[in-house]
C-alpha cells in the first residue's frame, strides 16, 4: 500500500473531524452519525480509522479524568 498523498490526507482528516463533532453533537452515539463513520471509513486507510478511533477514545478519557478526577477503585475489605 502506497502512502497517502497530501490530498488523500486532507480529505481523510476532514471526513474525521466531521465524524467528531458529529459524536460530540449528539452524545456520542455512533447510530446518529453513520453517514460520517461510512464516510470516514472510505476516505480513511483501515489502519488510520482503528488509531483515531483509539485516539478519540483516549483523549476522551484523559478530558474526563481532567474534569471530574481520578477515583481510584476500594480494595478488598479488612474484617
Amino acid at each position: 500500500m502506497a502512502a497517502p498523498t497530501s490530498l488523500e490526507r486532507k480529505i481523510c482528516w476532514s471526513a474525521r473531524d466531521k465524524l467528531w463533532q458529529c459524536l460530540d453533537d449528539n452524545g456520542g452515539r455512533v447510530e446518529s452519525c453513520q453517514t460520517f463513520q461510512s464516510d470516514f471509513e472510505a476516505k480513511c486507510p483501515a489502519q488510520w480509522v482503528k488509531y483515531f478511533t483509539k485516539r478519540r477514545d483516549f483523549l476522551k478519557y484523559k478530558e474526563k479524568m481532567q474534569t471530574e478526577g481520578f477515583t481510584p477503585a476500594e480494595g478488598p475489605k479488612e474484617s
